[in-house]
C-alpha cells in the first residue's frame, strides 16, 4: 500500500460542467415567473400540446372506470367471481391513473376537463356494455391493446421535452400492459361461452 496522498480532482467545486447551470443561474432563474410554479425556463414541451394530450387520456381513463364498474356489477356465470374481481382492480386502477393525469394537468397549468357530456367523444376507448362474461373480457381487452397504443404514441411524442409527464406516461404504460395481458390470459383459457 502506497503512503501518497490521493491525487485532487481537477475539477473544483465552482467549475463548470457543460448543460449544467452554475448554482447562481439557477437560483436567478427560479426567481423569474414564480407564478408559473413547477414550470420553469428549462421545460421544452409545448404545454398547450401536452395538456390536450392528458386531457384526452384523462377522458379515456374515466370511460375504462365507468365500463370496468358496469362490467363488475353486470357480470354472471360460472367465471364471474374470479372475473368480478379483475373488473373491480382494473376500475380502482384506472382511477389512480385519472388521479395521477389531473394532477399533472394542474401542475403544468391547465384544468383537467371532467365534463361528462364530452368524455365519450374525447377517449380513445369506446365503452361498450358487452353482451356476456366473455364479449366483457374481449371489450376490456380491446380497450387496453388502444390504451397502450395511445400512451406509447404520446411517450414517443413528448421524448425528452417533459420528462415528469413522459414518467407518469410510461407507469401508466406498463400498468396498462398488465391488463391487457391478464384479459389475454382470460381469454385464452376460456372454458364455454
Amino acid at each position: 500500500m502506497s503512503n501518497k496522498p490521493a491525487k485532487a480532482s481537477n475539477t473544483s467545486p465552482s467549475a463548470k460542467v457543460a448543460g449544467i447551470s452554475d448554482r447562481q443561474t439557477l437560483r436567478e432563474r427560479a426567481r423569474k415567473n414564480i407564478e408559473d410554479g413547477a414550470i420553469t425556463d428549462s421545460y421544452n414541451a409545448d404545454r398547450k400540446v401536452v395538456i390536450k394530450l392528458l386531457n384526452d387520456a384523462l377522458a379515456t381513463e374515466y370511460v375504462c372506470v365507468l365500463r370496468y364498474y358496469r362490467h363488475y356489477f353486470m357480470a354472471k356465470g360460472m367465471l364471474a367471481d374470479a372475473v368480478k374481481g379483475e373488473f373491480l382492480e382494473h376500475a380502482q386502477q384506472e382511477q389512480a391513473h385519472a388521479g395521477k393525469l389531473a394532477e399533472r394537468i394542474v401542475q403544468l397549468g391547465g384544468e383537467p376537463d371532467l365534463n361528462p357530456d364530452t368524455l365519450t367523444a374525447r377517449s380513445h376507448a369506446e365503452y361498450k356494455e358487452g353482451s356476456d362474461l366473455r364479449d366483457m373480457v374481449r371489450e376490456n381487452l380491446v380497450a387496453e391493446r388502444i390504451a397502450i397504443d395511445s400512451y406509447r404514441e404520446m411517450i414517443n411524442f413528448i421524448g425528452d421535452s417533459d420528462t415528469t409527464t413522459k414518467c407518469i406516461l410510461e407507469e401508466i404504460l406498463a400498468q396498462e400492459e398488465e391488463h391487457a395481458d391478464e384479459f389475454a390470459d382470460l381469454l385464452d383459457g376460456w372454458i364455454g361461452e
